[in-house]
This record gives structure tokens, sequence and C-alpha cells, in this order.
């Protein structure tokens, strides 16, 4: 598998233009806590865990379809939020949120790699530099 070097994502993260303002970042955990914390630091907006899980820590599949493993326990109803995730393969963990999370002002989706309303890279499944 290929890699990409750190300062090279970061680049795309620091460059990536957003078009719309948000008053919250909502990363599905884990894959998207890193890269959430990211966008943090660039636009200094609160972020929540969403703890979806799919896979396992051998990225093995867990279960047939993305599950909530713990109660959303922050408040999102008319908010406008970045929702982040690290990979987007089938898109399978995001639609799950997007349905979780109605009642939002609307929903922008981000991937480091993969489909998403903005995202870094559409290409092959590369490891992420910040994966040990």
């Amino acid at each position: 598998m290929q890699g990409k070097t750190f300062e090279e994502v970061l680049e795309r993260f620091r460059t990536i233009p957003f078009h719309e303002d948000f008053d919250i970042i909502v990363a599905i955990a884990n894959g998207g806590v890193v890269p959430a914390a990211i966008l943090n630091q660039r636009l200094d907006i609160e972020i929540q865990l969403l703890k979806i899980n799919l896979r396992d820590s051998t990225q093995k599949p867990k279960y047939d379809s993305p599950r909530l493993i713990a109660p959303i326990d922050f408040e999102f109803k008319n908010k406008r939020i970045l929702l982040v995730e690290d990979r987007v393969k089938t898109g399978a963990s995001l639609t799950l949120a997007v349905a979780l999370l109605q009642g939002a002002k609307f929903i922008k989706t981000f991937a480091v790699n993969g489909n998403a309303d903005y995202a870094l890279y559409n290409e092959d499944c590369f490891k992420f530099p910040w994966i040990l």
C-alpha cells in the first residue's frame, strides 16, 4: 500500500477551500478523530464524537453494517455540521451518521480519502501518515 508524507497531507488540510461556515465538527470515531483534530486547528470549531463502528483494529468487518455503539451525547439540532471520516469506501458509515443527525441545519461530509463533499484525496487506499 502506498503512503503519503504527513507534510503532504497537512498541506491539503491547509489549502482545501470550504464554501460554508460550520458550527460543529462531528468526527466519526475512531477514524475521523485525527482528521477532525487537524480541522479544529484550522477552523477553530468544537469537535464532538459520533461513535459508529463497522471494522475491527485489523480493518476486517465486525458487523454486517455500521452500528452506533454509544449514545449521541451532544446537541446537533439546527447546527451546521462538518461530518469527518478518514476513509470513505462504501459510504455506509456516512449514510448512517447523516440519518442519526437528522434535525441538523445542514451536514457536509469530509474525508481524507474517498467520496465526500470535501475530500483531500479520492484515490486508491493509502496508509495515513498518523497510523502507527
